[in-house]
């Protein structure tokens, strides 16, 4: 509901992407040789990574609303698209389309016809270019969701202009004209691309006053009087609930799948080459600040450049397959770092003795494709962890040398293969030297260590270890109910614009703001959202 999507149409033939080869592949010698030091303050590679491997999900843009991110892409032939509206006329102006009806039946509706409501389905006929805007950049908030197109369409946020969808969508069409912009989960046209199978007369739920070609009286506009939309309250309840579920059904990976991206010419704003004004702004603020407001003039330029290179490319040969090695490594990693972290939430004495050699079986399971048989610690220095340095190689970087050596890159790919190389190098840092810690320790089932070492002192710093990683890579698929929701419940998380109330009651703080999942009933009694 809250993923937002400009359409575009290809008007014009298109250049074909400009490819840059990589240098070198990564060193096999210097910078592998201090397991201590782990990264930079201003270090964004996992930033860039989560973000990347989040887009079209549901739920870590609901997380984390402020986008950082921009994809071209499609929308294939066949796709429906639907649009609720006071007649059964099909738009000859810009206008919001969605992709589950659920959002569409929303809109539909007015008050001379109380008792029925027009929802028009259209399909699309050719495909769709279409650009991306991570985060919940279809939410209209004050506090960071739209600022990439203000600075896009006014040069700097304006969250004075929160609620003007009209000036949004018609900007973004004229800013996009000369690709072919179609708009914001809005067709700038409906003449193009789109063929209209039905406007069809439905059984309302309730009424309530709508004017096209703008909600005039909606319960998010800034005109709302506070009443919700006249109805049974039950049925209010049900009509957003089943909004919410629709978006459940793109919660995690692989997301909205009727939209297809080309990573190889997605653009971040955590690229600090790109936005190196932004690097100061983030400094010591968590995730949910990292706003995009404050990039300097010179950088916006930048990035305005990079669009519309990206965007005058073509979609070219197959790509590296780099986004594809991003979904390798959450799998290879998310479970097994979670039950790490689970088994390390002990200070019981009892526990910590039993689990000491789980846990380091546990972290040679996770080496065990880097673990070299000829690699030993060295016995005459039991301190010195040197010898570790060709396991930790082998794990950061096996998975990306082939791309380094044979690749041609776009300097989009570029950029995600740098995020990939950052992040596997701290999983594995931080693995690797866990592992020889319990070497050392003497926990190891093949290799000799001291027998006489605090292993409670191993423990805890591994648990400081753990948590240290987990709390660094900030995926979003250890974001989950604790305990699970019952057969009758799912996990939520607070969704736009259904925690209004709230945040116009507390507009600085609040759950709203750094939304944590709870268990909502998915069936009356309701729970509040």
């Amino acid at each position: 509901m809250q993923l937002a999507i400009l359409l575009w149409l290809a008007a014009h033939p298109l250049i074909q992407a400009t490819q840059f080869p990589l240098q070198s592949p990564l060193e096999t010698t210097a910078g592998w040789d201090d397991l201590d030091a782990g990264p930079q303050a201003n270090e964004t590679a996992h930033l860039t990574f989560e973000t990347a491997n989040s887009l079209l999900q549901h739920w870590p843009n609901t997380r984390y609303r402020n986008g950082h991110t921009i994809v071209p892409g499609t929308i294939p032939v066949g796709t429906l698209l639907h649009h609720g509206r006071s007649d059964q006329n099909v738009p000859t102006f810009a206008e919001w389309t969605t992709m589950d009806p659920e959002h569409a039946y929303l809109f539909c509706g007015n008050k001379a016809m109380s008792s029925s409501e027009f929802f028009l389905m259209f399909v699309v006929t050719r495909p769709l270019k279409v650009v991306y805007f991570d985060g919940s950049s279809g939410a209209n908030m004050k506090d960071g969701s739209l600022d990439m197109q203000d600075l896009l369409l006014w040069g700097k946020a304006r969250p004075d202009r929160w609620m003007a969808e009209r000036a949004r969508i018609d900007g973004l069409c004229e800013w996009g004209r000369e690709f072919g912009v179609d708009g914001e989960v809005m067709l700038c046209s409906f003449s193009s691309g789109v063929e209209l199978l039905s406007a069809n007369f439905l059984a309302a739920m309730w009424s309530r006053d709508i004017t096209a070609p703008q909600l005039s009286r909606f319960w998010h506009s800034t005109e709302f009087s506070g009443d919700e939309p006249n109805m049974d309250p039950l049925i209010w309840d049900l009509v957003r609930f089943e909004s919410i579920r629709a978006g459940k059904w793109h919660e995690r990976y692989p997301g909205e799948t009727r939209v297809s991206l080309d990573m190889a010419r997605s653009v971040s704003l955590y690229d600090t080459s790109l936005a190196p004004s932004l690097v100061a702004a983030r400094a010591g603020k968590e995730r949910w600040d990292h706003r995009i407001e404050a990039i300097s003039a010179v950088d916006l330029v930048a990035v305005k450049q990079r669009l519309r290179e990206v965007l005058a490319d073509s979609n070219t040969e197959v790509g590296s397959g780099i986004d594809s090695l991003y979904r390798v490594v959450v799998k290879r990693y998310a479970d097994r770092l979670e039950l790490l972290h689970h088994l390390l939430n002990t200070t019981d004495p009892n526990l910590i003795q039993n689990r000491t050699r789980v846990v380091q079986r546990q972290l040679r399971i996770m080496l065990t494709p880097y673990i070299l048989y000829s690699v030993q610690p060295a016995g005459n220095n039991p301190d010195d962890d040197s010898w570790a340095a060709p396991i930790w190689h082998a794990c950061a970087t096996q998975h990306t040398a082939h791309i380094h050596t044979r690749a041609h890159l776009t300097p989009s790919e570029c950029v995600l293969l740098s995020a990939l190389d950052g992040t596997n190098r701290e999983i594995c840092r931080v693995v690797v030297r866990m592992w020889v810690a319990g070497v050392r320790a003497g926990l190891d089932m093949l290799l000799p260590g001291s027998a006489d070492t605090d292993v409670s002192r191993v423990f805890e710093d591994w648990r400081t270890s753990a948590d240290s990683l987990v709390s660094w890579l900030d995926w979003s698929v250890w974001v989950k109910c604790r305990p699970e929701c019952s057969a009758e419940e799912i996990c939520y998380l607070p969704t736009w614009p259904w925690f209004w109330d709230e945040w116009m009651s507390i507009p600085e703080d609040g759950e709203w703001k750094r939304p944590q999942p709870r268990c909502i009933r998915q069936v009356e009694p309701y729970s509040s959202f």
